[in-house]
């Protein structure tokens, strides 16, 4: 799978933010007390265990910002699958500027290689069929951008961004709306005509109703398998159908079966663990 890099103009913003949270006030008393001022060093980033690696540019960024001196060369690009112990980069440059960054650079190169290692996992359980991945808007806020390139790092697709890519009707819109019909009709008339729409359902009975008014996509929420396999046999190719609720590397394979096109992973963005990475000290050269 290719993904293109996020530019720097979109990441510049997060990360500068992230280390001035770290400098607080004072900046950096610890490595300011102890480190030399123009001590060079080398280190190298290491997996400390197997997965796959994103986030580099933003971990390169946050050395860069710290001191532009300091270089980092990738040897293991986002998106590669990595054993433990391998190196993914080196970092040469300024002994203080690299200790200073050395902490935010981590944190995002370890949660969004997290993500796309999770992403990685599922994706490989429901390979030999059709269906794509997709994650959701349950992302970290103000990390949303972010956490969606992890995930097409890790093999996986985008669902919609936020609230004004697409039309989708939920359980709560149609209960405010007084039905499934009501829902679609009023979402419909206020949609420009690039704007696609999907409606939740949680029953065969809703879908059928909801297929009837011709939305673009169909988002079966918490379905069983054997309704999940009816469901499709209902679409019959008339909407994109979409699996969603609870989903784990146990079941994904059995729900992929049905013939659903989308699989829908909220837990990939909102609860998938860190990839353990490290800086590591191999040597180093004073000035």
């Amino acid at each position: 799978m290719t993904f293109s890099p996020l530019p720097a103009i979109m990441l510049e913003p997060t990360v500068r933010a992230a280390l001035l949270e770290d400098l607080g006030r004072a900046g950096d008393l610890t490595t300011d007390a102890i480190v030399p001022i123009g001590h060079r060093a080398t280190t190298v980033l290491v997996a400390r265990q197997s997965g796959v690696i994103a986030g580099l540019d933003l971990a390169m960024l946050a050395f860069r910002l710290v001191d532009q001196d300091l270089e980092m060369v990738v040897e293991r690009a986002d998106g590669s699958h990595v054993g433990q112990g391998e190196i993914i980069a080196s970092v040469s440059g300024p002994a203080r500027a690299m200790l200073t960054a050395e902490r935010t650079a981590l944190n995002f190169l370890c949660h969004l290689s997290g993500i796309a290692t999770a992403t990685a996992s599922i994706v490989a359980a429901v390979r030999g069929h059709d269906q794509k991945i997709v994650c959701t808007r349950k992302t970290t806020p103000g990390l949303r951008t972010l956490e969606k390139y992890a995930v097409r790092a890790g093999g996986g697709s985008n669902h919609r961004f936020g609230l004004d890519d697409a039309i989708l009707i939920k359980d709560n819109h149609i209960a405010i709306a007084g039905g499934i019909r009501p829902a679609i009709e009023r979402a419909r008339a206020g949609a420009g005509h690039l704007v696609k729409l999907e409606v939740e359902v949680d029953t065969l009975a809703q879908l059928e109703e909801a297929l009837a008014l011709a939305p673009d996509a169909v988002l079966l929420d918490n379905m069983s398998v054997d309704d999940l396999r009816q469901a499709v046999a209902m679409v019959s190719g008339r909407a994109i159908t979409e699996a969603s609720g609870r989903i784990t590397l146990d079941t994904a394979a059995e729900i992929a079966a049905t013939g659903v096109d989308l699989i829908s992973v909220g837990w990939l963005t909102h609860s998938a663990p860190i990839l353990d990475i490290g800086l590591d000290y191999p040597h180093a050269s004073g000035e």
